[in-house]
């Protein structure tokens, strides 16, 4: 499987300390003694537990506002995003969206899941966080994508799965922001994923990759949890600007 060109300013060019890259370039195939490499690749994208504050509705309101000026229905974008794209972002995309059409609300929201690497761009999700996720009625349809910086024009909020996602999020917008020009604060739409949980008293969503079943289990229950806090808080932003306009 080639590496394409990467989507973020992250350093993801072969290097002597990365020689796996080399290897990933002239392979189509993932052999044995390549996954420790990049095991130890990714895990270097983990860092400690951040803390965190509950976010506000604010930026939807405005950009429904915005929206309504023009004379538009403003359809609410959420944008996930996790390290690929391949395991925790489509799971939240797809539960987002299992919660988003029970309620019969799809024309009000725009959906799409993204990560920060576009190691695994073109891919389908994780066959074993498919197979957690059908079991509770969930399908995982999405391709993986690197996150682009018309995401921060296209999305009212993008929700990182962990803190090392979060930085390299803001460090991509840093970074595009020196060349083109992003919405003005739209640095501020992007959040952690559990901000959101209820149920559960945690900060991140745990990449299960490199885990058992019961680490895509984990990762349903807090996504569960924490989508459809999130719906409820973006449907009541959106109410209470239909009240007020």
């Amino acid at each position: 499987m080639a590496l394409r060109s990467p989507g973020l300013p992250l350093p993801l060019k072969p290097t002597s300390k990365c020689p796996w890259q080399f290897f990933a370039a002239a392979s189509s195939i993932v052999s044995s003694a390549f996954l420790p490499a990049r095991k130890a690749f990714l895990l270097q994208k983990r860092t400690e537990t951040p803390v965190i504050s509950r976010p506000s509705g604010s930026l939807i309101v405005a950009a429904m506002a915005d929206a309504s000026s023009r004379g538009e229905d403003h359809q609410i974008g959420v944008l996930f995003v996790c390290l690929g794209n391949i395991c925790r972002s489509p799971t939240a995309e797809a539960v987002f969206r299992y919660l988003v059409e029970k309620r019969e609300l799809e024309s009000q929201f725009c959906i799409d899941s993204a990560g920060t690497i576009d190691y695994h761009e073109g891919e389908p999700a994780d066959a074993r966080m498919k197979a957690a996720a059908s079991k509770r009625g969930v399908k995982l349809m999405s391709i993986s994508r690197p996150i682009r910086p018309s995401d921060f024009e296209e999305f009212d909020i993008i929700l990182a799965m962990d803190r090392k996602n979060k930085e390299d999020i803001l460090k991509a917008h840093r970074h595009w922001s020196t060349t083109q020009a992003l919405p003005p604060s739209s640095e501020k739409k992007v959040k952690l994923m559990c901000e959101y949980c209820k149920k559960f008293d945690v900060t991140e969503v745990p990449d299960p990759y490199y885990g058992g079943a019961a680490g895509f289990e984990k990762v349903l229950d807090l996504l569960e949890d924490a989508c459809e806090s999130l719906l409820d808080s973006l449907v009541s932003s959106t109410s209470s600007k239909k009240l007020s306009g």
